[in-house]
């Protein structure tokens, strides 16, 4: 089992990874990458956060090094290196009282980060409405929420005023709802159902593809049509050890090629950012189809500059 390591000052990844990666954007001929599912968190909560992996906790059901262990500013300049565009700073509160710090740690962080989109979160509490609608009038671009760590249902009326001010706002929520690594009391697609039955026009993406509900969550799709999804982790050998990909469900992503976006889960996965970027390759589903998942669909949907980089 992995033991704690310190923070490092050192590079997390080497000169030839973040080429390997920069080839795989310029053959496609594309400005760069844009990683939606990234984690950026005040040192004290990643902190914790390693420890849970470090562990094995029961939420992960495995071993999980992290090799991207390493200080922020570290971290940063391993994305600068690989070529992304944009990023997240995906935060999510474990319990009330926490998710308005947190904005405020992820505003201050999009701030001094212009590459980072504005993050912020929430959590089924009597504050909610009112630090969303903040959130919302500061600007921010996109909000996580987290019901396996939250250990809530996103059908809790608390969050009536938070789901209705985002469907009015149209602005994204990266939902980890999947019952993957290990279900939660309120994981799956029936409360993303029912939410959806009750703001049908959420444009919430689905993290992870929805791992291991892949063919309910895409059913879901099917209907709501704000309804998209990230890559985080999924077609991995990690992934497809325990919850692979149906192959006969291959072809609805091409159908849905327009609502997929690239995201890894950096710095928090247990093998090279570039193997994320070649397990979408092996797919096979073509050239235009990677163009859209890692890089077109975001800079659509977050208004991001196509320019090419310099």
């Amino acid at each position: 089992m992995n033991s704690a390591v310190p923070n490092s000052t050192s590079p997390p990844f080497s000169a030839d990874e973040a080429a390997r990666v920069r080839a795989i954007w310029t053959s496609l001929g594309l400005p760069g990458l844009i990683d939606v599912h990234t984690h950026f968190m005040p040192k004290p909560v990643m902190d914790k956060v390693w420890a849970y992996f470090d562990s094995a906790g029961p939420m992960l059901g495995r071993e999980w090094p992290i090799t991207y262990r390493a200080d922020e500013d570290v971290r940063v300049a391993a994305l600068q290196e690989f070529g992304i565009r944009a990023y997240s700073s995906l935060v999510y509160p474990h319990k009330p009282d926490m998710a308005e710090w947190l904005n405020g740690w992820a505003t201050d962080f999009a701030a001094h980060h212009p590459d980072c989109l504005h993050t912020a979160t929430f959590y089924p509490e009597e504050s909610a409405p009112t630090y969303v609608s903040q959130a919302i009038a500061r600007g921010v671009g996109v909000f996580k929420c987290h019901i396996q760590v939250g250990d809530f249902t996103p059908t809790d009326s608390l969050l009536d005023g938070v789901w209705s001010q985002i469907a009015d706002s149209q602005i994204p929520v990266i939902i980890h709802c999947g019952s993957g690594p290990a279900p939660g009391n309120h994981t799956g697609p029936g409360p993303i159902a029912a939410l959806l039955h009750r703001f049908p026009s959420l444009p919430l993406i689905i993290a992870h593809m929805g791992t291991p509900e892949y063919v309910e969550f895409l059913d879901l799709a099917d209907r709501y049509r704000n309804v998209r999804f990230d890559t985080t982790m999924s077609f991995t050998d990690f992934a497809e050890e325990s919850a692979p990909f149906p192959r006969d469900a291959l072809p609805r992503l091409l159908d849905l090629g327009d609502r997929i976006l690239f995201g890894s889960d950096f710095p928090n996965i247990p093998y090279p950012y570039t193997h994320a970027l070649e397990a979408l390759i092996r797919l096979d589903l073509g050239d235009d189809w990677l163009r859209d998942v890692i890089y077109r669909n975001a800079a659509d949907l977050f208004a991001i500059s196509t320019a090419q980089s310099t």
